[in-house]
């Protein structure tokens, strides 16, 4: 099998499950609430840890938070945005970016204090 044809058998199977995406919104009540609170939970999730970051800053004191489990948080934040980014998905996209910038606030004040 030729390189041509394998790159070809790859972008057919791509795009057939492409084309079987459901539809967004999705015209399910159900559904089409859950496309959107996803977006309400992706942002809550930073959100909940700007208390950890005040805290570091405000004290200046990290002692008990681990820049090790902090810094593996921020390199798989990275992992799904780039996932989120290749795969079109706008939620992990919004999720992971939020994620990353509240971690890397977080990390400097970890590293400073």
């Amino acid at each position: 099998m030729s390189i041509f044809s394998k790159v070809a058998h790859h972008v057919h199977i791509r795009k057939r499950l492409h084309e079987n995406l459901e539809k967004y919104p999705h015209p399910d009540k159900f559904k089409n609430f859950l496309d959107k609170f996803i977006f309400f939970i992706g942002l809550m999730g930073p959100v909940m840890t700007i208390p950890q970051v005040w805290q570091i800053y405000s004290t200046q004191d990290a002692t008990g938070v681990s820049l090790i489990s902090w810094s593996w948080y921020l390199f798989s934040a990275f992992v799904w945005l780039a996932y989120g980014i290749i795969h079109k998905e706008k939620a992990i996209v919004f999720a992971q970016s939020l994620w990353i910038v509240t971690e890397i606030i977080l990390i400097t004040g970890i590293i400073i204090y």
